[in-house]
């Protein structure tokens, strides 16, 4: 199973992207999707995070702007990203994590700037 990241790309502070994260196939075991990202000199930081129950969570510095969710006949999990800002851009990876898998996408490019 492979999965594939798509939705960076170029926005203005204060804008909106969509990010989007679609498996290849299946996997029962798999209980856990999030959104990582990893900014230019700096360490991959969590910035949210789907389990299978629904529950969700975020990093403090996006909650009320980021809102993950998925779709289990899609095998896709999202991150809606609303009023972005400079310190937002990154490379963001998907992960989904379970059992013994620890399935990572190849990132995509967000930029935000005038």
């Amino acid at each position: 199973v492979q999965l594939q990241a798509s939705g960076g790309g170029l926005v203005q502070p204060g804008g909106s992207l969509r990010l989007s994260c679609a498996a290849s196939g299946s996997i029962s075991s798999i209980n856990v999707r999030a959104w990582y990202r990893q900014a230019p000199g700096k360490e991959r930081e969590l910035v949210a995070v789907i389990h299978n129950s629904g529950w969700t969570n975020y990093r403090d510095s996006v909650k009320g702007r980021f809102t993950i969710s998925r779709d289990n006949a899609k095998n896709t999990v999202y991150l809606q990203m609303d009023s972005l800002k400079p310190e937002d851009t990154a490379v963001y990876y998907c992960n989904f994590n379970g059992g013994f898998h620890d399935l990572w996408g190849q990132g995509t490019q967000v930029t935000v700037s005038r």
